[in-house]
């Protein structure tokens, strides 16, 4: 009882504010390789726990030697959780709402181009903004500013066109950047037999909250990447429900369709 009366509101609200970061730490490595990694450290530690139990001295003494380096350990570890959650951090923002018309009318706009696009087999890498910006990504690419329309994504992505080599990155309802450059994954986990458009549609949802279309040259294939992870083939039903879910201002209660594709993986 002595305790309980110790305890102050502010030591409520830090407990509070604490367990709130905790939760969405594990919110964002929830499905990522980190979970495993996680529970690597936690095993690390019952056994540095076990051996100065039982005076294993040399074993205590391999743990100890790597816990003092375990701050680095973590940062290369988790390097792409935390460059997530920074740049989700920094860079979150609050876009202009649109009236459902208007975001129905622009998603329909790409899933038209992409369907278009696989008809004709001709490779394609359409990103769209969410929350995180894509700014610096923008940057490396050349600017534009027009309405979404399936013609206009047609005409950039034909082989003729001197931008046709990059990613669109599309805000809202207007295409912003074309031919730009996206981050490579380089896990092993990603398959061998995808290509550099499908590496880097998986590379930039790493890293941010965007979503990445990508059209395979090859097969024609509409594949979509969201947070890391590629779900293909995508039929054009599938992919104007994904966006939808996920762009809509009336959104479902039920979680979005990649979200339960995720875990149920």
């Amino acid at each position: 009882m002595e305790i309980i009366r110790q305890i102050s509101v502010w030591d409520v609200i830090d407990i509070i504010f604490v367990a709130i970061i905790f939760y969405r730490l594990l919110l964002i490595m929830k499905g990522t390789k980190a979970t495993q990694m996680l529970m690597g450290l936690g095993l690390l530690l019952v056994a540095s726990l076990l051996s100065g139990r039982f005076e294993l001295h040399t074993v205590n003494w391999i743990i100890q030697s790597l816990w003092a380096q375990i701050v680095i350990l973590l940062i290369v570890l988790f390097q792409p959780e935390i460059r997530r959650t920074l740049a989700q951090m920094g860079e979150a923002r609050f876009l202009p709402a649109f009236t459902p018309a208007e975001e129905l009318k622009s998603l329909d706009e790409i899933v038209k181009a992409s369907v278009a696009l696989s008809n004709r087999r001709i490779g394609a890498l359409i990103v769209i903004e969410r929350d995180t910006s894509l700014k610096d990504f923008v940057e490396m690419g050349t600017l534009l500013d027009a309405k979404v329309s399936k013609e206009i994504l047609l005409t950039i992505f034909h082989p003729t066109s001197p931008i046709h080599d990059g990613a669109v990155v599309i805000r809202g309802n207007r295409i912003v950047a074309a031919g730009c450059f996206l981050p490579i994954a380089l896990s092993s986990e990603v398959s061998k037999t995808l290509g550099t458009r499908h590496r880097a549609g998986i590379g930039l949802t790493e890293e941010t909250d965007a979503i990445a279309i990508i059209v395979s040259e090859e097969t024609g294939e509409v594949s979509v990447s969201i947070t890391g992870k590629l779900e293909s083939p995508v039929d054009m039903g599938t992919l104007r429900d994904i966006l939808t879910e996920l762009f809509t201002t009336a959104k479902k209660k039920s979680p979005p369709r990649m979200q339960r594709i995720q875990e149920n993986k």
